[in-house]
């Protein structure tokens, strides 16, 4: 019988488009995991010896480090965001697109070299002084788990840093995107002691995700073709 493994599903955004590449590596979540009413966050599949846990996406990354989970799905938002050494990231799944920006009011200068200290509001501290850094300004970032587009208009920072799809909410709370931190997308990750301790199951689920992402990739090009 294989060891016991838990694999770490995001809510939001990242899981319906997670769903197919799960089933085509062999893993169906049981009923109850589809039932909008359940409260349950640990869920049975086909596999016996795989459970899927359901949390929110910046804490998939914590439970995989940890060790509570060997392996989860994430956006590269939250690899880079926490830079947790005990993660492998190994795959590049090819969804959740869409990137992670700065925002200010419409009509506004994005900063610039005259500028030497910027307050922002974003969930993504870590990444934004370091981007920072690299612009010679120094970030003071207020965190916030959400409404980062009325932080500007309440004047609790002049700038925001967080994920952009279509750009609509930035659009309705009057802010525009003014520079692209990074392009994000899913991850495949890891935690590295259950790659090397479990040496038949946990690489084997990792190549069975590269070849998945793999196939999803050439049908999207040959959809655009």
């Amino acid at each position: 019988m294989p060891e016991p493994i838990i694999f770490a599903i995001p809510k939001g955004r990242i899981l319906d488009e997670a769903l197919p590449l799960l089933a085509r590596v062999g893993i169906e979540p049981a009923a109850d995991f589809f039932d909008k009413k359940s409260r349950a966050l640990v869920f049975g599949t086909n596999q016996p010896h795989i459970s899927l846990i359901r949390v929110r996406a910046f804490d998939v990354a914590t439970f995989v480090a940890h060790g509570a989970a060997q392996l989860g799905i994430v956006g590269s938002d939250v690899v880079d965001e926490f830079g947790y050494s005990e993660l492998y990231a190994p795959v590049d799944l090819g969804i959740g697109h869409c990137r992670l920006s700065l925002a200010g009011p419409e009509g506004s200068a994005p900063p610039g070299l005259g500028e030497s200290h910027i307050r922002v509001a974003t969930k993504y501290p870590a990444t934004t002084r370091r981007w920072f850094e690299t612009q010679g300004i120094q970030a003071e970032c207020i965190k916030l788990n959400g409404a980062m587009e009325i932080a500007p208009k309440l004047g609790l920072a002049s700038h925001i840093v967080d994920l952009v799809s279509t750009g609509r909410t930035l659009v309705e709370n009057a802010l525009a995107e003014q520079r692209i931190i990074s392009e994000v997308s899913a991850r495949l990750i890891v935690n590295r002691a259950a790659f090397k301790l479990n040496s038949a199951e946990v690489p084997a689920l990792v190549e069975k995700f590269r070849v998945a992402a793999a196939q999803d990739d050439g049908q999207g090009q040959d959809a655009a073709a």
